[in-house]
């Protein structure tokens, strides 16, 4: 157990303890008692200063992605920008997502997740997008786009790990590509 580095706060080492324990564990096999050792405090504290797990694991685990690539690429160049986004997200993100999906069964954790779908993938996807059907268009591909997360990084598909990542942004990309704008 170790002790919180000099001016850290109590609620500071849980916090940083939990965002570990998330990341490493999912929420589900994180412990109030292992988020309250790792940061060398009481489980009751845990509760305390963030009233349940479930806050705790809400108030720690954030999935952001940076959409400033997908405005500054062409609309017909879009879907392989966003394979590459995805294929290129480092580890930290991988950590959230699992954590999320994996917490998914706890109903404030499905709302996050349903909210970070829409804040993340989706509102940057409408933005891009015109005409009829934009919405359902971006909806449409944000699911492509986490299927190939869930292949990745959830199902950890051997062969798409495997693939070369110019080969796989090529291909997955078309297939996003025609979601996003499909021939008329």
């Amino acid at each position: 157990m170790a002790q919180p580095g000099p001016g850290t706060t109590t609620r500071e080492a849980i916090h940083a303890a939990a965002t570990r324990l998330f990341r490493e564990r999912g929420f589900a096999r994180t412990t109030v008692r292992q988020i309250a050792a790792a940061a060398a405090t009481d489980p009751a504290l845990v509760i305390r200063h963030f009233k349940s797990k479930e806050l705790l694991f809400l108030d720690t685990m954030h999935l952001t992605i940076d959409d400033e690539p997908l405005l500054d690429v062409p609309l017909e160049h879009l879907g392989e920008r966003i394979v590459d986004l995805v294929i290129g997200l480092d580890g930290g993100a991988r950590g959230v997502f699992l954590a999320l999906v994996h917490g998914s069964s706890e109903p404030e954790i499905q709302q996050r997740l349903r909210d970070t779908h829409e804040k993340v993938f989706i509102e940057p996807l409408r933005g891009r997008l015109s005409g009829a059907g934009a919405d359902t268009r971006a909806r449409l591909a944000a699911s492509v786009a986490a299927g190939l997360l869930y292949s990745l990084w959830v199902a950890r598909d051997e062969t798409l790990l495997a693939t070369d990542r110019s080969a796989l942004v090529t291909h997955y990309g078309a297939l996003l590509q025609h979601v996003l704008t499909p021939p008329t």
